[in-house]
């Protein structure tokens, strides 16, 4: 039975202050409300050190990262790889963030040589898949994301999606408040689960696009999504507590 799967993405906020306060909340919240759901906290890069600290004392809080290079080492000035972030204690990496896709031009086939990076060092990638509000709108939101997916496929890894997760992220519910709708969203994660063959049923699938503690719940009770990648409120430790409850 897949187990319900929370990420937090902190994206580029926060100090060394902000990060132990919070991590410290957490930790505390979800000790005493014995939640059952895996929790991942994916923190800017120079606070991997001070999460993964609090992630060794926390029996459910795995460290995870933001992004990572496809390169194993080299001459590759502000990047970082795969095997620094396991020297650092990272268990899980996003890869193919929407940011990451439209704001610094990353294409699926880059996307999926990160995943390969990922996997092939023992990291479980996040792969993020999602459409556009103009893509959505033109009715080409399946259709975006089998391409997104096939490029993945495409790299013939061998048991691919084992230890590994998809979050599907529409883009145009990132950031701006507003939320697919449980059946929108178990629509796409129905078909996500179904593009990925005899691995689906195993997969966990997460939905990320301004998730609540008000609407989480709604969005767990679907049968295909496991979780959720959440943005904005992993800021907020009670916000992020109650949509980590909501999988109980």
């Amino acid at each position: 039975m897949r187990k319900t799967l929370v990420a937090a993405n902190w994206k580029m906020h926060g100090t060394k202050a902000f990060a132990e306060q919070l991590l410290a909340e957490l930790n505390s919240g979800l000790e005493s409300d014995d939640c059952s759901a895996e929790v991942v906290i994916c923190p800017p890069f120079p606070y991997l050190g001070v999460v993964g600290a609090a992630a060794e004392n926390a029996e459910q809080v795995a460290l995870g990262a933001q992004n990572l290079s496809e390169q194993p080492s080299g001459a590759f000035t502000g990047e970082v790889s795969a095997e620094m972030l396991l020297d650092c204690g990272a268990r899980y990496v996003i890869v193919g963030h929407s940011e990451r896709r439209s704001l610094y031009g990353e294409s699926s086939e880059l996307v999926a040589a990160k995943f390969a990076a990922a996997k092939g060092a023992g990291l479980t990638p996040i792969l993020c898949v999602g459409e556009s509000l103009q893509e959505r709108e033109a009715g080409n939101t399946l259709k975006v994301i089998a391409e997104q997916i096939q490029a993945v496929v495409d790299l013939d890894l061998g048991n691919t999606w084992q230890n590994a997760v998809i979050a599907y992220e529409p883009v145009w519910a990132i950031g701006t408040g507003k939320t697919a709708t449980p059946e929108q969203a178990q629509e796409v994660h129905q078909f996500i689960r179904q593009q990925l063959g005899e691995a689906g049923p195993a997969t966990q699938i997460l939905y990320g696009g301004s998730v609540k503690a008000a609407n989480a719940a709604e969005l767990f009770a679907r049968e295909d999504i496991d979780g959720a990648l959440v943005g904005g409120a992993s800021l907020q430790a009670d916000e992020f507590i109650k949509i980590c409850r909501a999988a109980d």
